[in-house]
């Protein structure tokens, strides 16, 4: 037997076989610090029988402080009857607060008329990326163009007069996103948001950013600034002549300053091993990041629709801000864990970085009384 390499920021226990182990030296550890390598490997070999490959894929053991939520075969059969597949056209009442599980183009048929206040959209970028047993694959710029033009068109049925559309992709991806959102909606705003993760690129700039562009079906549409103001800590504290804050509040936990909701995004931490909000998934969006989105652009008890639901973000974000959701994915595992997260969100309500009706920025928010999410 190979020795066994676990660590805790790449939390799956590996076989290195021995007749591997000269490429690292004596010690298997050195391999065990390229986490990297080790994830692109695994997703590579997906499911094919590798008993003399390099690293082989034993059993998960999450290590002590782990917090990535996991989903058993017994819950998987547990919330499998949850789930919806839509056969024929159903009123927005039997759909509200629901996961469909099955291919968007089945369900495009059957989904209602003008009733979404907001759509969310984060389809797979134009990568080659395995999710799973299924596997996209990087295309041409048209052809990916395209491919968006079939599912986002027949959607634009669903939205209200006054909705809301958020369309999230890479900086390749995004070019084709922006073409086929002019084509249906008013483009308003493109946000950056900065990622915190990423790997180095020798010949290019590390891949460190990604767009969500902003669109509305007309000019009439909802949007509540208030709801994302960022609060910030200041490291210059200006005050007035008479030794008074200016335009900052002076507190016990700090100086900080509420500044206004801009499209450049610098407060985002991407879900990894410590967060009890990160899953499997391998392109997890934020709970902090789609809050906003939700916060900015529906009031209370909006229908916000996201046909690319993942491992449930969306969802389980609305539900925390008392929004309705109606989701849908493809892949039955995931679609268990996205039930799996909306049944956690009924007692536990925290969304990280955002507290007391404020986002706060990134490693400021000092403890808080009061921990739940509030609705705007």
């Amino acid at each position: 037997m190979g020795s066994q390499v676990f660590t805790q920021s790449c939390p799956y226990r590996f076989r290195i076989q021995p007749q591997f182990r000269h490429l690292n030296g004596s010690n298997p550890q050195n391999l065990a610090k390229k986490r990297g390598i080790f994830k692109k490997l695994l997703y590579r070999l997906g499911h094919i029988p590798f008993a003399s490959a390099l690293i082989v894929l034993t059993d998960k053991h999450p290590a002590p402080r782990n917090r990535t939520l996991q989903l058993t075969e017994e819950e998987r059969s547990h919330y499998r009857q949850h789930l919806l597949t839509l056969d024929q056209a159903l009123p927005p009442s039997a759909l509200l607060n629901r996961t469909l599980c099955q291919n968007l183009f089945e369900a495009l048929p059957y989904l209602p008329d003008h009733f979404v206040d907001l759509l969310i959209l984060d389809p797979p970028y134009n990568l080659t990326k395995r999710f799973r047993e299924s596997v996209t694959h990087r295309q041409s710029l048209t052809a990916y163009r395209n491919w968006v033009e079939s599912w986002l068109a027949p959607l634009t049925r669903t939205l209200k007069p006054t909705a809301s559309i958020y369309l999230c992709g890479d900086w390749q991806s995004s070019l084709a996103l922006y073409e086929v959102a002019t084509q249906h909606f008013q483009v308003r705003n493109r946000i950056t948001w900065e990622r915190d993760k990423g790997r180095a690129a020798r010949r290019n700039w590390k891949n460190n950013a990604e767009d969500i562009w902003f669109c509305t079906v007309s000019s009439q549409y909802y949007f509540d600034p208030e709801a994302v103001r960022l609060k910030r800590r200041v490291i210059a504290p200006y005050t007035h002549a008479n030794g008074h804050p200016k335009d900052w509040q002076r507190t016990a936990q700090g100086n900080f300053r509420l500044t206004a909701a801009s499209n450049l995004w610098t407060d985002i931490t991407i879900p990894f091993w410590s967060m009890p909000e990160n899953t499997e998934h391998p392109t997890q969006k934020p709970e902090k990041l789609m809050a906003k989105l939700i916060l900015a652009s529906t009031p209370p008890g909006a229908v916000v629709l996201d046909p690319f639901l993942g491992s449930g973000t969306t969802s389980v974000v609305a539900k925390k801000l008392d929004r309705q959701f109606v989701g849908i994915e493809l892949d039955e595992h995931y679609a268990c864990l996205a039930e799996k997260r909306l049944h956690l969100a009924e007692t536990h309500r925290q969304i990280q970085g955002y507290c007391d009706r404020t986002f706060w920025e990134r490693n400021s928010q000092p403890w808080a009384s009061t921990p739940t999410a509030h609705p705007s």
